[in-house]
């Protein structure tokens, strides 16, 4: 299960990084649209309006009349040449002004006009298709009006115009991307909240939790499709094993029928020997069938909340299988650390999985030394029976909690009764330990 949760994509994680950068692209795209539609809009001689007056300004000088004068200096120089088709006309505030380059005709009346504009985009007269621009610049010597064209076709808008919008979006986007990525994994983890509420709710369904269902209430409906699905495979898995327990419960009783017959016949028939060694072949057929049974009612077992003693069961087990060890010859103890301990339990299941352990010890005890059954409050509640046989080797102690398992094949056991007590024990929320003794073996039911 780790390997498969570690290998696994994480759906949270998934749908947060590609939201976040969806909405990233989103933005990105709107601001580079923008520009765009800036570019489109706006004089194409935007690209290099702000080169041109860079280089102007610094030129400028006033003679001492007060005239302008451009000086060709280095820039000014390399932009011409750069652009051969440059043309502008620089003037003062006071009407004084320096020309450059082929003025198109439909422009030159506005040649002695260029002070009076401190901003325009000229474009669209129906004698030419060039496109001119007047822009503003501080000088040393005051303001400098800059009318300028032949520069349409050149340079980049775009880059332009993204670098005069960067106050605008740089902020923006300082402020969005960590709120997107900070929101958005909120978002999908609320969103993804039922989702994980389903899971917890599926890793507790016991397996004898039968009419345990995922809910839908809240579920995506996305979602909602493998939650019936699995609620459908959950119907079909009960179905199934009603029917298993059914058939076990109904084979266990039917058995008991012909075993009784079998008695009955040998009783009357068979003599010495022979009729022992039957009726003992009879009784390990009784005794199998009524542990099938006990399987199966305790799988159905509803009784696990009665308040129970497990001194007085304890007690009582002694006292009814004294007889049945002494005769084998065992001697027989019963201790408790407390009067009485009292918890919540199975008053039919747990005297069950007791008896089972004490048989269990008089069976494979080797029919001498000491059976103790002890009573602690240790835990939720311990109660072990321990003997002084040949015990239990290391290797089988975990296998001989499994159904029909024997240490050795030729035990007359049918391998039932500790699974049986392991099953009991895990009901009530417990388990089953296996340890060497002083002297043989300790075998403890460890309430939770």
């Amino acid at each position: 299960m780790m390997g498969a949760g570690s290998s696994n994509p994480s759906l949270w994680w998934r749908l947060s990084w590609q939201l976040s950068l969806v909405f990233v692209s989103v933005v990105t795209a709107v601001i580079i649209g923008l520009c765009f539609y800036g570019a489109a809009i706006l004089s194409p001689n935007v690209a290099l309006e702000d080169h041109i007056t860079a280089v102007l300004a610094p030129a400028g000088s006033l003679d001492a009349e007060g005239r302008l004068e451009i000086r060709n200096t280095l820039e000014l120089n390399a932009l011409k040449q750069q652009y051969d088709g440059l043309w502008y006309v620089a003037a003062t505030p006071n009407g004084s002004f320096v020309s450059y380059g082929t003025i198109p005709p439909v422009y030159a009346e506005l040649v002695r006009l260029t002070y009076l504009f401190e901003g325009a985009d000229i474009r669209g007269s129906a004698g030419t298709n060039e496109i001119a621009s007047v822009e503003s610049v501080e000088t040393g010597i005051g303001e400098l009006r800059v009318l300028f064209g032949g520069v349409a076709d050149k340079g980049w808008p775009i880059f332009t115009l993204m670098g005069i919008a960067y106050p605008i979006y740089v902020p923006l986007l300082a402020i969005a991307l960590p709120a997107v990525f900070l929101t958005v994994p909120r978002i999908v983890r609320r969103g993804l909240a039922s989702v994980s509420e389903v899971a917890r709710k599926a890793s507790e369904i016991e397996p004898r939790r039968y009419d345990a269902r995922l809910p839908l209430d809240g579920i995506p409906r996305e979602i909602a499709p493998l939650v019936i699905a699995f609620n459908e495979a959950l119907d079909r898995l009960e179905i199934e094993f009603r029917k298993r327990q059914h058939f076990l419960m109904d084979a266990a009783h039917e058995l008991r029928t012909p075993i009784a017959i079998m008695q009955t016949r040998i009783d009357g028939t068979a003599e010495g020997q022979d009729r022992r060694r039957l009726l003992d072949d009879v009784a390990r057929l009784a005794e199998t069938a009524e542990q099938l049974l006990d399987f199966e009612r305790n799988g159905q077992a509803t009784d696990l909340h009665e308040m129970v003693d497990l001194v007085e069961i304890a007690r009582g087990v002694v006292a009814d299988l004294a007889p049945l060890a002494i005769g084998a010859g065992y001697q027989i103890s019963f201790q408790s650390e407390v009067e009485s301990l009292k918890r919540k339990g199975s008053p039919s299941a747990l005297p069950r999985a007791v008896s089972n352990l004490v048989r269990n010890a008089i069976d494979h005890g080797g029919n001498r030394g000491m059976i103790t059954v002890a009573v602690s409050d240790a835990g939720g509640g311990r109660i072990s029976v321990t003997d002084e046989g040949p015990g239990i080797p290391a290797e089988h102690r975990e296998l001989v909690l499994e159904p029909f398992y024997r240490v050795t094949p030729k035990s007359t056991g049918a391998g039932l009764g500790l699974s049986l007590v392991r099953q009991i024990a895990l009901n009530h929320g417990g388990e089953v330990r296996i340890a060497s003794a002083a002297a043989g073996i300790e075998v403890a039911i460890q309430l939770g």
